[in-house]
């Protein structure tokens, strides 16, 4: 059976390695991306419009502002969606595993963590917070904050961290996302402008459209890194158990 299906794995994989050598050359001035006029608008404009030396999280969080904001709904529905399933699989098999070992955490694991922890969260605020001048953003600080949460799991047990960031706090923290990024949408609507039309926030910060534009985004991607940090932990804790929260791997 093995052999059976590695034949199309190994079909697909020529495929794509045929394909490659069509690619253009990396940073090519000629390539199809370069040479689009979408891409020439948003490297003449970006900076004009929002302030944002940071293209990239510009044309995430603003040009393509509905997109993102869809994907951060994707990330907490799958979430939801896995731990219902988990949770309902892990009632009916509560069962001892026979490889669960009873063991006390070791005091260098432990004090290690401790001490790294605090860094590792601090740094993902300023992932979050200055994503706009450099690379990073919501995505990559709720990754990294989500982290810091698994890493006490596994230097304690998963019952130390969920008393930290419990799952029922984990889906308040992940609603709280969606309701951030969708209620700056709202809001500039209610202010007379179209949905994520984040210039018409000037009318309550006393800032420039531009800079209204750079303020809502950063709004925008705390909301993101709320969704992704509590979902990623609630993911491990649930897969890590099997769904009971307790023990974990």
């Amino acid at each position: 059976m093995k052999l059976i299906s590695m034949i199309p794995v190994a079909a697909v994989g020529g495929l794509l390695l045929f394909a490659a050598k069509d690619f253009p050359e990396w940073g090519a001035v000629d390539s199809p991306a370069s040479q689009s006029p979408v891409s020439s608008h948003f490297i003449s404009h970006t900076g004009v419009d929002t302030e944002v030396p940071n293209m990239v999280t510009a044309v995430l969080a603003d040009y393509r502002g509905f997109d993102t904001m869809f994907e951060t709904v994707v990330v907490f529905i799958a979430g939801v969606a896995v731990l219902a399933i988990l949770r309902g699989s892990g009632r009916r098999g509560s069962q001892k595993r026979e490889f669960e070992v009873d063991a006390e955490p070791d005091l260098i694991v432990t004090n290690t963590v401790r001490l790294i922890v605090p860094v590792i969260q601090i740094f993902a605020f300023y992932v979050l917070a200055h994503g706009h001048v450099s690379p990073g953003g919501g995505f990559q600080g709720g990754v990294a904050m989500g982290a810091s949460f698994i890493l006490v799991a596994l230097a304690w047990d998963l019952e130390v961290a969920l008393e930290r960031f419990s799952i029922s706090r984990c889906m308040v923290v992940a609603s709280l996302g969606i309701v951030i990024y969708g209620g700056i949408g709202f809001l500039s609507m209610i202010l007379g402008g179209e949905f994520l039309d984040y210039a018409e926030l000037e009318k309550v910060l006393p800032v420039s459209r531009e800079m209204a534009r750079y303020h809502a985004m950063l709004g925008v991607e705390i909301g993101v890194g709320f969704t992704v940090s509590a979902i990623m932990f609630a993911l491990y804790a649930n897969l890590s158990s099997e769904g009971r929260l307790k023990g974990g791997l």
